[in-house]
C-alpha cells in the first residue's frame, strides 16, 4: 500500500483547472513509485467569507474528473474555512513489494529520462503579472494536468532502478535528493531538458519564484555547472514545478526504447538528459 498527501494554493485563475492540476499533482506521487492509485479523499480549505460557493464546486468538479480519468474513487473528504483557498488530495494506491520504485538505488551507466518540460513556476510566475499570452497559459495548464499514469505503465516493460517526479524542488533539487548517499553522481547535459521555449524570455526579465532561489540556495553547494551555463539556464534548473513530469532512471540499453514509447503514448516533450556516472561522487555536473 502506498499512502500520500499533497495540496496548495491556485496556481492558475480557473477553478475548474485549479481542481485538475491539483489532482494530477497529487496523484503523481504513487505513479513516480510504479503504483496504481486507488481511492482518494478531498481536502480543501475554503474562504467563505470571501468566494462564492460556485467557485469551491468548480475545484471540486476539476479534481473529481481528473480522479475518474485515473479510475481512482473519491471516498469523502474533510474542509475548513480559511483566509486562502487550498485544494488537494490524500491519495491510496498500490504495487507489489517487489517493485517499488524510490528515488534512491542508482546504478552506473543509466540514463536518466524526463517526461515533460520545465518552466511551469517562471511561467505561473509571469502569468500572475499578466504577461503570459493565452494560448501560453493554456498549453502549460493543459500540461500541469496531464495525468503521469501513461509514464508509470510505461516503465512496467523496462529495467527502471529508480524514480520521483519533479515539484516543488525543480529538477535539480529532486536530482540532489536522488544522487545523496548513492555513491554516485549525476552527469546532465542542459540543451537536452526539455524547457517551455516562454521561460527563457521570462527568466531573462527576473519572473523567477522565490522558490526557485530557496531552492538554489539549498542545493546550489551539490552542483557543478559548467562556464557555459548561463544564470537564466540555472535559474530555470531550479525552477520549482507544479504537477511536473517523472524523471526515470533506467539500465542504459532500455533507455531508448523507453523514451520511444513514453513518445508513442503522447510525452512527445519526453527525452533523455543525462547518465548516472561513478564520480563525482554525490555530485551533479551539468553540463
Amino acid at each position: 500500500m502506498i499512502q500520500t498527501v499533497d495540496f496548495f494554493t491556485p496556481i492558475v485563475d480557473d477553478p475548474y483547472w485549479f481542481g485538475q492540476i491539483a489532482a494530477a499533482n497529487a496523484l503523481s506521487d504513487v505513479y513516480a513509485m510504479g503504483g496504481v492509485p486507488k481511492t482518494a479523499m478531498n481536502l480543501v480549505a475554503f474562504p467563505l467569507k470571501q468566494m462564492g460557493i460556485d467557485i469551491l464546486r468548480k475545484v471540486l468538479q476539476g479534481g473529481l474528473d481528473k480522479m475518474r480519468e485515473a479510475d481512482v474513487a473519491l471516498l469523502g473528504g474533510h474542509s475548513i474555512e480559511d483566509n486562502e483557498l487550498k485544494y488537494g488530495l490524500s491519495v491510496t494506491g498500490f504495487i507489489h513489494p517487489d517493485r517499488i520504485l524510490t528515488k534512491k538505488n542508482l546504478k552506473p551507466g543509466d540514463r536518466l529520462i524526463l517526461t515533460k518540460p520545465l518552466g511551469t513556476g517562471i511561467i505561473n510566475t509571469a502569468i500572475k503579472r499578466d504577461h503570459v499570452p493565452d494560448d501560453v497559459v493554456e498549453k502549460v495548464t493543459l500540461m500541469m494536468a496531464k495525468l503521469n499514469r501513461d509514464a508509470a505503465l510505461a516503465m512496467e516493460k523496462y529495467r527502471v532502478h529508480a524514480c520521483t517526479d519533479i515539484t516543488g524542488f525543480g529538477l535539480l533539487g529532486h536530482l540532489a535528493e536522488m544522487v545523496l548517499d548513492s555513491h554516485c553522481g549525476i552527469r546532465i547535459t542542459a540543451e537536452a531538458v526539455p524547457v517551455f521555449p516562454e521561460t527563457f524570455g521570462f527568466a531573462e526579465k527576473g519572473l523567477v519564484p522565490g522558490g526557485g532561489r530557496r531552492n538554489r540556495d539549498f542545493r546550489q553547494h551539490l552542483v557543478d555547472f559548467s562556464p557555459t551555463i548561463s544564470s537564466v539556464y540555472q535559474d530555470i534548473l531550479f525552477d520549482p514545478q507544479t504537477s511536473g513530469g517523472l524523471m526515470i532512471c533506467v539500465e542504459q540499453a532500455d533507455a531508448a526504447p523507453l523514451l520511444a514509447d513514453l513518445r508513442k503514448k503522447g510525452m512527445v516533450e519526453a527525452e533523455i538528459v543525462g547518465e548516472i556516472v561513478l564520480e563525482p561522487v554525490h555530485r551533479i555536473t551539468v553540463r
